[in-house]
């Protein structure tokens, strides 16, 4: 009877291979299918024939074989043999090793080009599906990429750094006596840097624990199918180009003497009056964390107000905040002529005449895809204008075999985002599981001073798409500051969609904004409504409790009514 139930489990394995295989035009490896079933995985795959102590079973295998690409062991075209990796590869403690590996016609599965979030999840997820994988990185700025090493992480660090001096004055309306804090910044840099190294340490493990072989270098694509590092080739089924983005300076005369976003954090000395140039995430950022260390910011802009996308009052209502607190923006202007006078010592010259002298010049004004010299082009990959890869939703490249994810398209540039599509990316090529990451409706913080949180649709957006919108706006002074002395204030701002009363836009610029919108926009994913917003009880005392409170519409509007606006002056004339 157990020999019969032998040659049962492994008939039905050929026969779960056999049915992925024509449903989907792929093959699955056996060890997939056993481990999927209830059944099946009572006689788990071994990792070779030798291993199978019942004849039967071995038997029945080896008739399987000839289903593979010809090579011994190969079950519908994956090897059930355990691989070695390549001697140039950094191995983790699997070796690089793992079931299901690659066929016989390429070294890979996949081939990775970029370890960032993006890169390293897809890496990760793709190797525990069975595939045999391999990333590569330039490690520019270290395993992680930007977010880890020269981005979300350190600036977030610093950034809870920074609003000690706003705790320390507030802490006088508590009845607490505290003199003003000395600034030991190498201690700073030195601890985040600790952090940083031991991030970049788990992420190395991490790819070695799941068998990935991760290759230190420079990868640039060869064909479809083959990437270089160095002097070595290495061919894979799959490309992934994962590489992100990199900081564009403007081109301007001195130049040479601005820094990005990859230095400030390795800056030894904390600036006494910096320039920062830019009006998005990282410029705003960055003048609230130095402003907060001390600095006398100077933050230099294009336009009148600052975060282009985000909703209009609550970008106005923090720049407004910003100055406030001390922070002098200067608006409609930016930098046209850099002069050094000496060590840390800089003359401006901005565009409406004037100069302002500054020990540090930040260039924040965006960042492209670091796509140059990878060989794209040389390929036939399609590219944007800003160097970005053109790819379908699932990530695809004009070249079926090669894909991109992240920074390096014309996605959102966020890390949460670059995840999700590795791990799409992941499910759909090696899970059997064909998906696409759904940006609709997600959330973003901006870690300034104060924060920003931010999900669904600004208002101008919200009327474009519905035609009739409902807004509700609450501006207020915080609980903590009514003691503090403090003259924060803080906005909460919901848009609702008149016709089906959907919530499609909630926005909140005050302390912790990040960490408290992250729950209403699972609420919001879930297309709630205003009617079930209201029926929630809140949590008091909190500002949270106030997006369940506001019950008054504020303003509604109306495109066709704001249409007929804009036409009333032509028709007077």
């Amino acid at each position: 009877p157990r020999r019969r139930s032998y040659r049962l489990a492994a008939g039905i394995a050929v026969a779960s291979c056999a049915l992925v295989a024509l449903a989907t035009r792929s093959w699955v490896p056996l060890s997939s299918a056993v481990s999927r079933s209830p059944v099946l995985s009572r006689f788990a795959a071994p990792a070779s024939l030798a291993q199978l102590s019942n004849p039967s079973v071995a038997r029945t295998l080896a008739r399987m074989a000839p289903l593979g690409r010809g090579e011994a062991g190969m079950v519908a075209g994956r090897s059930m043999f355990l691989r070695g990796s390549p001697s140039l590869t950094a191995v983790g403690a699997m070796g690089g090793a793992h079931a299901g590996a690659t066929s016989g016609d390429y070294d890979y599965d996949l081939f990775v080009i970029g370890a960032g979030s993006g890169g390293v999840r897809a890496s990760r997820i793709s190797a525990g599906y069975g595939a045999k994988v391999a990333v590569a990185d330039d490690l520019a700025v270290g395993l992680g990429g930007t977010c880890v090493n020269v981005g979300c992480v350190p600036k977030k660090l610093m950034a809870y750094g920074s609003e000690i001096t706003t705790e320390i004055k507030d802490a006088a309306g508590f009845g607490w006596n505290i003199e003003k804090p000395g600034l030991e910044w190498g201690r700073l840099i030195e601890n985040k840097n600790n952090e940083i190294n031991r991030l970049n340490g788990i992420y190395e493990k991490m790819l070695g624990n799941a068998g990935v072989d991760v290759i230190k270098g420079r990868a640039t694509l060869k064909g479809p199918h083959t990437v270089a590092v160095g002097d070595k080739e290495f061919t894979a089924d799959k490309i992934l180009v994962a590489v992100g983005g990199w900081p564009v300076l403007p081109d301007i005369p001195g130049k040479e003497h601005m820094i990005s976003s990859n230095e400030i954090f390795y800056l030894k000395e904390a600036p006494k009056k910096p320039m920062i140039l830019g009006s998005g995430y990282i410029a705003v950022e960055f003048a609230g964390i130095l402003h907060g260390y001390g600095a006398d910011v100077n933050l230099v802009i294009r336009r009148d107000s600052i975060l282009k996308g985000f909703d209009k009052d609550c970008a106005d209502f923090l720049r407004d905040s910003m100055i406030k607190e001390g922070i002098n923006i200067r608006m409609h202007n930016e930098a046209t002529k850099i002069e050094k006078r000496g060590e840390n010592d800089y003359l401006v010259t901005l565009k409406d005449g004037t100069t302002v002298e500054a020990d540090m010049i930040l260039a924040a004004i965006g960042r492209n895809p670091k796509t140059s010299g990878l060989g794209l082009e040389e390929v036939g990959i399609e590219l944007d204008r800003n160097g970005g890869v053109v790819v379908q939703k699932d990530g695809q490249t004009n070249v079926p075999s090669i894909y991109a994810i992240g920074d390096c398209t014309a996605t959102l540039q966020l890390t949460p985002v670059a995840l999700a599509e590795g791990h799409c990316f992941a499910d759909t090529q090696f899970g059997h599981n064909p998906r696409t990451a759904d940006l609709e409706d997600v959330a973003t913080a901006v870690f300034s001073h104060p924060n920003l949180g931010t999900v669904g649709l600004p208002e101008d957006r919200a009327l474009d798409k519905y035609g009739k919108i409902k807004v509700f706006k609450s501006e207020f002074r915080p609980l903590k500051h009514t003691v503090s002395g403090s003259s924060e204030r803080c906005l909460m701002k919901i848009i609702v969609d008149s016709a089906s009363d959907r919530v499609v836009g909630m926005h909140m610029v005050g302390s912790h904004a990040g960490e408290l919108m992250q729950g209403f926009a699972a609420a919001i994913k879930m297309r709630i409504t205003k009617k079930q917003l209201d029926s929630v009880i809140g949590i008091h005392p909190t500002s949270a409790e106030e997006f369940v409170t506001m019950r008054s519409v504020s303003y509604e509007k109306s495109l066709e009514e704001d249409k007929a606006k804009e036409m009333e002056p032509a028709l007077q004339k």
